[in-house]
Formats: C-alpha cells, structure tokens, sequence
C-alpha cells in the first residue's frame, strides 16, 4: 500500500488529473475559457500556452480559430514542442496571447519568466495567466509537499500582480477562484478515502492525514489560494 501512496505524494498533480480527468488547475475547462475570453482570444489570435502540460487549453484555443501551439518540458498534443518557460521558441513580438495557467509557480526565476513572456508578446498583446497564492507565511508543511503543491515561494495575490507590473506590464483585473479551489477539494474528497486509505498505514498514514487535513484548513482559511489575472503590455 505503501508504493501508491508515495507515487501519489511524488506527484499529486498526475494524481489529481487521473482521479478527477480534468485541467490541472482549480475550475477545469470553464475556467480557461473564461481566461480566453478576458484575453480576447478568437480568430487568428497567435497564442502560446507554456506549460501546456497535455494539449487542454491549446485545444480550447484552437477551437476558436486561434493559431495557438503550447511548449512545455514533456509536451503533449499535436500542437505542441518542447521548451522551457524561460526560452520560448518564438521570436521577439510574434504573439499576441501568452497563456500561463498554474505554471509559472514552477519557475526558479519567477521575473525572468515574466519577462521572456513581453518579449514574446507583440506590443499590444496580453498575458493571461493562474496560478497558486499564499496569503502571510507558508502552512506548515513537510517541505516535500510544499514543493509538490508548488507552495514554496508562490507569492501573495498583491506581490504576484506587482511583479507583472515590474515586468512591463498593465494589469488588468485579478480574479479569485476560491470557490474553483474548495470544489477541487471536494471532488477529490469524493473520489479518495482519505481516512481509510491512510489507516492502512499506520502511525506514517496518522502523519500523512494530518497534513491533508492541515491542508484543508488552510484553503478553508485562505492562507492557499488561486487567482488568474489578465495583463496587457505596457
């Protein structure tokens, strides 16, 4: 039993996207169209999606009449090529939709990924992006899980938009997605027994669930949150 709990733990997002076969993200496919849409995205709209992780957003895109490829490290798709966030494979001013959603927490570099996505983007092109917030100190969490969650580092929704501003851009809205949050939550919670499951383990699964739990609250709280913004460039 011990094996598949510490395959889940190694990776939750995998976990996450097998359980619930949707986005890796809080709000799923609804929450990206929304992000399309206050990014403006619809024909010929040149857009890439970095971290496009399995292909959902560049489909959606697509879709629309969008000419939108994604980049990602172990891309997925047919429109899609390897790269890094930090060296996207388009030249300067070539697109007019950079689309991030819950991957620039993942950045060693948050700024300087900000700025290769201007670079990337034609003068009045806009970034959308989601990701994780953190509001005062980090929950107290085995670090190892803190760095699965992408916890370590995130930002708060406040220094998150002003570091987008420092990158030379305009922001236009910040939206939060508690609520998109709490129902990832609850649909997990529906799709794993976590009190039987860890129970088979003993005083490790009693240590495991008091960090799920820990978890809980701090969503509950709002200590963990997740909020999109869209900006245009400045």
């Amino acid at each position: 039993m011990a094996g598949p709990v510490d395959a889940a733990l190694a990776d939750p997002w995998g976990t996450a996207h097998r359980l619930l076969d949707e986005p890796l993200h809080p709000g799923g496919e609804a929450a990206t169209a929304d992000l399309l849409d206050r990014a403006g995205v619809g024909g010929d709209t040149r857009l890439v999606d970095v971290g496009c992780g399995a292909g959902d957003a560049v489909a959606l895109a697509a879709d629309r009449g969008a000419r939108a490829v994604g980049v990602d490290r172990d891309p997925g798709g047919e429109r899609a090529v390897r790269a890094d966030m930090d060296r996207l494979p388009v030249a300067d001013d070539a697109v007019d939709v950079v689309l991030a959603e819950c991957v620039l927490c993942l950045s060693p570099d948050l700024d300087r990924s900000l700025a290769e996505a201007r670079r990337a983007l034609a003068p009045d092109g806009r970034l959308a992006l989601s990701d994780v917030v953190v509001e005062g100190e980090l929950p107290d969490l085995p670090a190892p899980v803190a760095r699965a969650l992408c916890l370590e580092g995130s930002p708060d929704r406040e220094t998150l938009a002003g570091r987008v501003e420092a990158a030379g851009f305009e922001v236009c809205g910040v939206r939060d997605h508690r609520e998109d949050l709490l129902a990832t939550r609850d649909r997990l919670e529906e799709a794993v027994d976590y009190e039987g499951l860890l129970g088979l383990l003993g005083e490790r699964g009693e240590r495991l669930l008091a960090v799920v739990e820990h978890l809980e609250r701090a969503v509950e709280d709002g200590q963990i949150g997740y909020v999109s913004l869209v900006a245009d460039r400045a």
